[in-house]
């Protein structure tokens, strides 16, 4: 765990200070947001913080290489690693390309197909997934494919989408990586496996970047992460996930410690658990994409209406929209990996009153008087 969580600060430090050196290289090649009328911000903000996270997250993924414990881990784990990061490194070039000239739709799109099918290329996909009693579910080369690539690309869009307002996207994929962490360290943990996994890397250092990433673009933002960090984040979250295909077994599984018969709960974990963490993200995206199809425009138009837009519409302040929806995240992410693990009545009720206390700020604390948002 100490070694995790060297990796989780190597990330937020280089992360946080690469940050004011991406500032600047924006600013120099005139990567700049400008103010439009479906943004937030009110004066122009510069891109590239995508170059930021990419940097912590290659000096996390070195420094990891170097420990005695994680060194010494499975070769499959830091070449995994390194073929998610060369992926997350080419859809970073992308999305700066698109922070610079603003590609098109299409051209993004075949960007982050082109980092899938690297991944792909190198065996980052679904492999197999462990069904109760001990077998497996096989899927062919085909499936595997289709389902891999159809993972990233709607993760990466719905990080993309969420990413509206300051600190949204990069404390939600953070609390995410956390989640999925606490997931993929837990179940090697509890199953007597060894601890050195490429899931609990990579997001330990995801997490990190996300973080260390925030202090310059909480509101109000100095930086934006862009396209080239919105893509290099979903695609290293939905990555970390797949590395998850064919390491766990559905047998064993154990709960708080105590042991457990082997289920279709744990068969269907490393489907669930990445699908929980960005739930809020992805119901944006499919509600965005009706939004839009029943208007007659095309699904990639922008428009005001996302989550995050009629939160603010319902009397939040910028601030406290953003910390609401990290609530939202983390009651979901967290409350179905502790749901899963550990299924105790402490940790259901300790649920319950998170979920009534984020119902309660959501839609109670806008109504009260003198709680009303004010200019920041």
């Amino acid at each position: 765990m100490r070694e995790y969580l060297l990796v989780f600060l190597v990330a937020a430090s280089v992360t946080y200070l690469l940050t004011v050196i991406a500032r600047e290289i924006a600013l120099r090649l005139g990567a700049v947001a400008r103010v439009r009328d479906r943004d937030m911000h009110v004066i122009p903000i510069p891109y590239f913080g995508g170059l930021a996270l990419l940097g912590g997250l290659t000096a996390a993924y070195f420094v990891a290489k170097q420990l005695p414990f994680l060194s010494l881990s499975a070769p499959n784990v830091f070449r995994d690693a390194g073929v998610v990061l060369v992926a997350g490194a080419l859809i970073c070039m992308v999305g700066v390309l698109d922070d610079l000239v603003e590609l098109d739709a299409l051209t993004k799109l075949g960007g982050q197909v082109l980092a899938a099918g690297f991944l792909i290329a190198f065996g980052v996909q679904y492999l197999f997934f462990p069904a109760p009693g001990g077998g497996q579910f096989s899927v062919d080369q085909s499936q595997s494919a289709l389902l891999t690539v159809l993972t990233i690309l709607t993760t990466v869009n719905a990080v993309n989408f969420i990413d509206g307002l300051d600190g949204l996207a990069a404390g939600v994929v953070g609390i995410g990586a956390g989640a999925l962490f606490v997931f993929c360290y837990q179940i090697a943990n509890l199953n007597g496996q060894s601890l050195g996994v490429t899931g609990a890397l990579l997001s330990a250092a995801l997490a990190g970047a996300c973080f260390g990433f925030l202090p310059h673009n909480f509101y109000p933002a100095r930086l934006f992460m862009g396209d080239s960090g919105s893509m290099l984040l979903g695609l290293f979250l939905s990555a970390s996930a797949l590395t998850l295909s064919g390491q766990f077994s559905a047998t064993d599984v154990t709960r708080g410690g105590g042991g457990a018969q082997a289920s279709l709960l744990p068969t269907l974990l490393p489907i669930i658990v990445p699908l929980s963490i960005l739930i809020v993200p992805f119901a944006d995206l499919v509600l965005a994409v009706i939004r839009r199809t029943r208007r007659g425009e095309m699904f990639y138009q922008p428009d005001k209406q996302h989550l995050h837009h009629r939160m603010l519409e319902i009397g939040h302040s910028h601030r406290r929209a953003v910390l609401i929806i990290w609530l939202w995240t983390g009651l979901i992410g967290f409350g179905t990996v502790l749901a899963s693990l550990y299924a105790t009545t402490w940790t259901w009720v300790g649920l319950v009153i998170w979920f009534v206390s984020t119902v309660g700020l959501t839609f109670v604390v806008p109504r009260v008087k003198g709680l009303d948002p004010v200019v920041e």
